[in-house]
């Protein structure tokens, strides 16, 4: 008999913690009798077909957040009844809040096994100072009551040890990527034209991707820079373009749903986020075979791009060519441009990390990571 999974997220929008999870979906499928629990009906990943769905909730995304953190416990009351009537043998979620209501079903005394798996740097994610942030650092406590939590990067896991005195076992599992996918869906034909280098960037459009130092960053580069990805700040990022009369040069393409046909043209990827957990987006960039210029956020990029170096190291006022890319210091328009023209005008520092990329990429190809989880999904029935 199959081992039963539930697998709990608020959504399956176009995240990089709903990537992972579609990929493990389609990657678990055939071993394990797995459950999707969703508290939001967005859907952008495609869904196998023998995974069942079920709704703990259809809330909104912009739902009163004192309303839902007293939801918290009566979510994880009905998540424990919904465990226990599928006869669940593991609980596997993905996210904070998903992560709260999954402790508190076992809190309820759930005898299901509950791994937690968090995808962001606790501690720069809630660093803003607000009432959210506030509890947040409170409520965080309770992953020590979890199985085993799971962390996508060494920085994540020792943020939760040291800053939250998360005391219960922490495993580090890399996020994936589908190689084989990717390479089949970038070769698809694309409509836009470019007669000059072009930058591609993928990501939310809020402030923590920090788009903006890129545009301004693209006044004094004579390139193309195409944006992927919707979020809150379209219309400021819009209205500075603008401004800046880039219109001609700085395209923002929206979501799409496969960005790789897009990254497959383009000459290097650029990323210029605050904090990360580890993004995908530079694991499909170095699957495309781009060159990548990153900013050195205190998880993800440093661990992806130059991985012999002590993740606790953190750029301020110079770019590194690290071994599979070049990192920058964060919010530093100066050093990102250049960067950025370092590498339109070194053909052979380009050249170099194209075929580096490829290299790195296969350190994270599914076939290996998904050993990983198949790892810790080991439970023997009752």
């Amino acid at each position: 008999m199959k081992t039963k999974i539930s697998i709990l997220i608020y959504s399956l929008a176009s995240g990089g913690a709903e990537r992972q999870v579609s990929i493990l979906l389609e990657s678990l499928q055939d071993k394990y009798d797995l459950t999707l629990v969703l508290m939001n009906d967005t859907i952008f990943y495609t869904i196998p077909k023998d995974v069942k769905v079920v709704y703990l909730e259809k809330s909104k995304p912009f739902e009163n957040g004192f309303k839902k953190l007293l939801k918290l416990p009566y979510l994880g009351w009905k998540y424990k009844k919904l465990l226990q009537n599928s006869k669940i043998d593991i609980s596997l979620s993905f996210m904070t809040r998903p992560n709260y209501i999954n402790v508190f079903s076992k809190l309820f005394s759930s005898n299901v096994r509950t791994i937690i798996s968090e995808r962001s740097q606790f501690s720069m994610q809630y660093s803003y100072g607000n009432l959210q942030s506030y509890i947040n650092k409170k409520l965080v406590k309770l992953y020590n009551y979890a199985d085993l939590v799971v962390a996508n990067s060494k920085g994540n896991a020792q943020d939760l040890k040291l800053n939250f005195n998360i005391e219960t076992k922490i495993k580090m599992i890399y996020n994936a990527i589908n190689i084989k996918k990717i390479d089949s869906l970038k070769s698809k034909t694309m409509e836009l034209e470019a007669k000059k280098f072009v930058f591609v960037t993928v990501g939310r459009l809020d402030e923590g991707k920090n788009h903006q130092i890129i545009i301004d960053a693209m006044k004094s580069v004579d390139a193309i820079l195409w944006i992927i990805g919707d979020g809150e700040l379209k219309n400021n990022l819009e209205l500075i373009i603008d401004n800046l009369k880039l219109k001609d040069r700085v395209k923002l393409l929206g979501r799409q749903k496969n960005p790789y046909k897009f990254l497959s043209k383009a000459d290097c990827f650029v990323f210029a986020s605050n904090h990360e957990g580890f993004p995908n987006v530079l694991l499909e960039a170095l699957a495309c075979g781009l060159p990548i210029i990153s900013t050195d956020c205190k998880s993800g990029p440093r661990e992806m791009l130059s991985p012999n170096s002590d993740i606790r190291i953190q750029l301020q006022n110079d770019i590194e060519l690290a071994k599979y890319g070049i990192l920058t210091p964060i919010n530093s328009t100066l050093k990102l441009k250049e960067a950025m023209k370092l590498i339109i005008n070194d053909n052979e520092l380009r050249t170099k990390y194209k075929k580096q990329s490829k290299q790195r990429a296969e350190d994270f190809k599914i076939e290996k990571i998904i050993k990983q989880y198949e790892k810790i999904l080991c439970v023997e029935r009752n």
